[in-house]
């Protein structure tokens, strides 16, 4: 498990380097047939990440070919990648944007890799293993212990009082706003945090916020590895439909609505 996730540092730090070197030029922006952004930075991303993991796992990466149920659902084992997760927050040049890398075994996400390249903030984590944060990441090691050794260990107590809910800058839903209205019933005010991408699930990972509802799309390599990471840290993501803890691999990979916390 630990040289998996040290491999899939590396992917995410170089797909991020990559990243960078579109989001500082004057980059065009495509709209795919979902009606979503697309750029070099994605494909960039996703070609470089695919080369660094080469052939540990399968791979089923957003910008990656399609790969029929029958076919994928035979993996006990493999790589979930979002190669550039916030494609919207990253035309908009806010740097809210991350290389999202998880481990997904017999439907359950366990080990995953977010990497924020504007701000050089790493996270990962395993079940059974915890789950870290780097800040200030540069890629000049990728191994889990040596990381592990300068890394804050996730949760990072809060040093605020308020109960804190996560929204989304580019998303909120009817339905959001009808949860947050319920959490200030039952905590008084409360503080929302907007934040976009997978950074989202972070959040509540690190302990600076409390709960992250989304009431709205999302595809299982939106969620991935931000799940192992919440889970790490002793959080979890709840599926609203089935009540349970969210799978992944489903014939359809769209998530179903959610709960972080």
């Amino acid at each position: 498990m630990k040289d998996l996730i040290s491999t899939a540092i590396k992917a995410a730090y170089l797909g991020g380097l990559e990243i960078l070197d579109v989001y500082e030029s004057d980059f065009a922006v495509e709209t795919k047939g979902d009606k979503s952004p697309l750029t070099l930075a994605d494909k960039r991303a996703h070609v470089k990440i695919t080369e660094v993991l080469g052939d540990t796992l399968p791979i089923l990466s957003e910008e990656g070919k399609s790969i029929e149920f029958k076919e994928r659902s035979a993996w006990s084992k493999f790589w979930m990648v979002d190669p550039l997760d916030g494609t919207k927050e990253f035309v908009k040049r806010n740097g809210e944007f991350t290389v999202n890398i998880a481990l997904i075994e017999d439907g359950k996400s366990v080990g995953g890799v977010i990497y924020v390249p504007v701000k050089k903030d790493l996270y990962f984590g395993a079940i059974g293993l915890g789950s870290y944060k780097v800040s200030g990441f540069d890629g000049q090691t990728c191994d889990w212990e040596n990381l592990v050794a300068e890394a804050n260990s996730l949760p990072v107590a809060s040093e605020s009082s308020a109960y804190k809910a996560v929204g989304s800058r580019s998303h909120m839903s009817p339905e959001t706003e009808a949860f947050f209205k319920e959490l200030k019933k039952e905590h008084g005010e409360i503080e929302v945090v907007s934040m976009g991408s997978s950074l989202k699930i972070c959040l509540v990972a690190e302990g600076a916020a409390d709960v992250y509802p989304r009431f709205a799309p999302t595809m299982e390599w939106d969620t991935a590895a931000g799940h192992a990471i919440a889970k790490g840290a002793g959080k979890n993501i709840m599926d609203q439909t089935t009540k349970e803890e969210m799978a992944y691999n489903k014939e359809n990979l769209l998530n179903n609505w959610f709960i972080v916390n």
